[in-house]
């Protein structure tokens, strides 16, 4: 095996913390020495040892090994004592990294540390895939904004819910526990008021719904990722189910209204003002402040007027559409608001991936 097996495996660790890990980026740690693998370690909660502690810990004895790191081994004190520090006192003599950390407190000076001990590091193997481990981290960290998914779903004709608004179930049940891995994995789930009233959509992670190992999931459902709802007027009666859920409602308005304020706080909720000049809310605005809560991945599960809107507003990273095999019709409501008018307004999509989710397809998107 060489360098880039060896890494390989390390990222493969990493995603044990795909949905735990939140608000830390997700790393995993392979230590080698005369070619056997000796310690093995992925970071699986905030606040707990990092990947390079548990794989030293799993070695016992690490001296004149090699370590293989998804990310630039941490060079601060922050819930944990620095991984820099844990590596040269285990006396590794090589240490490979995928990439360095964008976190301003690291940056280079991990790396930095390990040289000034005399430890050879190589930077870049496999540094692509081990940025997708963490795109909403280092989305957040290189521009102070978090990463968006736009989820939906769709008939085969681009239609989202009859004109009554009915739109449960156009998917099966297999896509609906892929949606569930996705909310798992997000830091934050936004939507409108209108949605969750009229769906009375609860946004939480079940985990009897993830389809993956029980335990697993059990701790994903544990970090109920932040439900923020959009109501610039406050429209969102205080008994709405979604308030009685476990985890954290954030309510984002545009109109002060202190009557309505007070109830649904006295609900549990948490309500804030960022109005925009069109007595909406500022969807950009909202975005900075999740960032300024460390939310890393966001993910928007709304209909098509919403959605739109975070098109339109540039803020998408990654469109993820759920396609049925079933045909709603011509009076059924279009996929998203968009107000093109012409062909030379289009907005092209690369397509990253078209996967099959039991009856249905998931297409995977990005803006060009």
């Amino acid at each position: 095996m060489n360098d880039h097996d060896y890494m390989q495996l390390a990222i493969d660790l990493a995603r044990g913390g795909l949905y735990t890990t939140s608000p830390n980026p997700r790393v995993g740690c392979v230590l080698v020495r005369d070619g056997e693998v000796i310690g093995r370690g992925f970071h699986l909660r905030a606040g707990e040892a990092h990947a390079e502690v548990i794989a030293l810990i799993d070695a016992s004895d690490a001296s004149g090994a090699t370590a293989y790191v998804t990310l630039e081994p941490c060079s601060h004190t922050g819930k944990t004592a620095p991984c820099c520090e844990a590596l040269i006192a285990a006396k590794v003599v090589r240490v490979v990294v995928a990439m360095t950390d964008p976190n301003p407190l690291v940056s280079g000076t991990g790396i930095a540390r390990l040289r000034e001990a005399g430890i050879n590091v190589d930077i870049g193997v496999l540094e692509a895939q081990a940025r997708k481990l963490n795109p909403g981290f280092l989305k957040r960290m290189e521009t102070g904004l978090p990463w968006v998914r736009v989820k939906l779903a769709m008939s085969l004709d681009g239609r989202t819910a009859m004109d009554s608004g009915e739109s449960q179930w156009i998917t099966g049940a297999e896509a609906r526990s892929d949606v569930q891995r996705l909310r798992a994995r997000s830091c934050a789930i936004v939507s409108g008021v209108d949605t969750i009233m009229t769906d009375q959509a609860c946004l939480t992670v079940r985990a009897d719904e993830m389809g993956i190992d029980p335990d697993m999931a059990l701790l994903a459902a544990e970090r109920q990722p932040l439900r923020v709802i959009l109501d610039s007027n406050l429209r969102l009666p205080p008994e709405t189910k979604l308030l009685s859920q476990p985890g954290q409602t954030l309510i984002v308005a545009a109109t002060e209204n202190i009557t309505a304020q007070q109830a649904l706080e006295q609900a549990g909720a948490e309500v804030v003002y960022r109005p925009a000049a069109n007595g909406q809310v500022d969807i950009n605005k909202t975005m900075q402040l999740l960032s300024e809560r460390q939310c890393n991945e966001v993910m928007v599960e709304a209909g098509a007027t919403l959605a739109g809107a975070f098109v339109e507003a540039d803020l998408v990273d990654q469109l993820n559409i759920y396609m049925a095999p079933t045909l709603m019709g011509s009076e059924a409501r279009p996929l998203l608001q968009l107000p093109l008018d012409t062909m030379s307004q289009q907005q092209r999509l690369t397509i990253e991936s078209i996967t099959p989710v039991g009856d249905d397809w998931r297409i995977d998107a990005n803006p060009a």
